[in-house]
């Protein structure tokens, strides 16, 4: 069963590939050797602080820039050939429309430049324009409705690959939700979704594979629950009727307990087996109760990551 996996992964089409890519301006090198290839179907969250490389390894996927060095390939093409545009839409965080013009009337316009657009109808529901959005002249939409109005427009051409750059900022909890319960359907259509976003809880939720990067280099790459599983300790956390010296005494004493520490009211302790370290609690016989366990979080797998900047690629 697992060389069938190995074999059906290693099968699957690869929309994405960056080989080696290096950009600098001037003296300053903003991408740094970065390899990794996408495959067909994914949602790929690429994270990283500021300056780490994020917006250039995206604008040289949509040919907007060129490398210095290494190869970028979208459906095995240069992102420049005309066939990969018209299989590409791309949300940025800044979109500018024309103004004089109503929502349906630039929906119509753009859709017109692609060879198979997605209908009128499908748009509207995928992004929650409403009828009325679609009669209103674009200058007049609010902040929300625009975003609405660029995640429209990076879906019209029907694109098989979309970026989106911090799609979510400005929205609110309902209109956020919204948006990733249809990229989750855009993927379940076999269509291949990579975005940034500076809110790591979405990248947690939503993303099947984190890209981070850190001075133009790629740290860490993997699913969500493995960087986390890899970097961050987890912790079992609980109640007790008397929390003192003593009782930290013994519970640093435990073999599998790493550190004790308070937080919001409750006792933590971290631990590489959560199984071993609840045993040991109980067998000592601890005066302990509510006890959870709690996974390590993205933030934290991110600043462990990001922190020291001569960190090694994982």
């Amino acid at each position: 069963m697992k060389n069938q996996k190995l074999e059906a992964k290693i099968n699957v089409e690869s929309i994405i590939e960056m080989h080696d890519v290096s950009k600098s301006f001037k003296d300053k090198k903003a991408v740094d050797h970065l390899s990794f290839h996408i495959p067909k179907g994914s949602i790929t969250a690429i994270l990283g602080p500021n300056g780490a490389g994020k917006t250039t390894a995206v604008s040289m996927l949509l040919g907007l820039l060129e490398p210095t060095a290494g190869t970028v390939k979208l459906f095995g093409q240069s992102p420049k050939d005309r066939t990969v545009r018209e299989r590409t839409g791309a949300m940025l965080q800044e979109v500018s429309v024309m103004d004089r013009l109503k929502v349906r009337e630039i929906l119509e316009l753009i859709s017109s430049y692609y060879p198979n657009p997605m209908e009128l109808a499908e748009l509207v529901r995928l992004t929650g324009l409403g009828a009325t959005d679609l009669n209103r002249y674009a200058e007049k939409l609010s902040g929300g409705q625009k975003r609405s109005l660029a995640f429209a427009l990076a879906l019209a051409g029907n694109p098989e690959l979309v970026f989106f750059d911090e799609p979510t900022v400005g929205l609110d909890i309902t209109a956020r939700r919204r948006f990733w319960d249809s990229v989750r359907q855009l993927a379940e259509q076999g269509k291949t979704i990579v975005f940034t976003t500076h809110y790591l809880q979405e990248a947690d939720d939503i993303a099947d594979r984190i890209l981070l990067f850190n001075r133009g280099s790629l740290v860490a790459d993997g699913t969500p629950e493995a960087i986390k599983s890899r970097i961050v300790k987890r912790s079992v956390s609980f109640l007790t009727n008397g929390d003192g010296p003593e009782l930290r005494s013994r519970l640093v004493a435990l073999s599998p307990v790493a550190e004790c520490y308070s937080k919001d009211g409750r006792i933590h302790v971290t631990t590489d087996d959560t199984d071993a370290a609840l045993a040991a609690l109980f067998t000592a016989g601890l005066p302990v109760h509510d006890i959870r366990i709690e996974q390590g979080r993205l933030d934290e797998a991110f600043e462990q990551l990001t922190a020291n900047h001569e960190e090694e690629a994982v």
